[in-house]
């Protein structure tokens, strides 16, 4: 992976994310996809944009897009392949809320190996590459390096989806640690707080897809963190279903 692709991966997250801006400002509509979740054209357009850009930067290598796999087209995928999930927090950009992200992230031997996920709304850009190397936060054209934190010990921070899990699960899981705060967050912004050391954990008992992760971890890896399975297994990628089992998400 080098310096270039990740600057040309931020550009164009920066570039889908106006696209989302434009009708998030709007009085856009929402419609059902056939699982029941919400799209908008702010999906559409994003992922229009990175597919096509993606083609320019890597021309050949696969992108499994949410969209596109929600439509019936789904690549086959090799030993690299891109994920896109154009706006993560569809609920959240309906909501107005403003937790929304754009996501990408290059996918390496099952791993993720670089990763940039942009909140257009919040004005942040989070990105990461080469696991323990190399992870910012970008505002207002400033970068800031991040790292995720030891646990303190006055307890540990838990961030936790706003608008899914399992919470019975949730409060078995924690019963027996020091907990000292309980945030909520949309998106993969629960995995890039972690990353820049706002929060420690995220425990997730609940449906996630590949393309809804990747770039987090990618991000929150190079920060120093990790996502691993209930099991203590490394998250992995390139499922025949792109679904995600449950994971546990923390820092150093």
């Amino acid at each position: 992976m080098s310096d270039r692709l990740l600057e040309a991966v931020c550009q164009l997250a920066k570039d889908a994310g106006e696209l989302v801006l434009q009708v998030y400002r709007s009085d856009f509509e929402v419609l059902d996809k056939d699982d029941g979740s919400p799209v908008t054209l702010a999906d559409r357009l994003a992922e229009d944009c990175i597919l096509e850009g993606l083609g320019r930067i890597s021309p050949g290598v696969p992108v499994v897009a949410e969209e596109a796999i929600a439509a019936g087209h789904r690549p086959q995928v090799g030993d690299v392949f891109w994920l896109v999930d154009p706006l993560d927090g569809t609920r959240e950009f309906v909501s107005r809320n403003g937790e929304f992200t754009v996501n990408i992230a290059l996918i390496e031997s099952g791993r993720p190996r670089l990763g940039v996920v942009l909140a257009p709304a919040l004005g942040c850009l989070f990105a990461g590459g080469r696991a323990g190397q190399v992870a910012f936060r970008e505002m207002a054209g400033t970068r800031v390096p991040i790292r995720a934190r030891p646990a303190p010990p006055e307890g540990i921070t838990v961030i936790a989806s706003r608008a899914h899990g399992d919470a019975q699960a949730l409060d078995a899981f924690l019963s027996n640690r020091k907990v000292a705060a309980m945030l909520q967050a949309g998106s993969s912004l629960k995995l890039c707080r972690i990353a820049e050391g706002a929060a420690d954990l995220y425990p997730r008992f609940g449906r996630t897809m590949e393309w809804d992760i990747a770039a987090g971890q990618a991000v929150l890896e190079a920060a120093g963190g990790r996502v691993e399975t209930l099991d203590g297994a490394a998250l992995g990628y390139g499922k025949p279903d792109f679904e995600n089992p449950h994971f546990v998400a923390c820092g150093v």
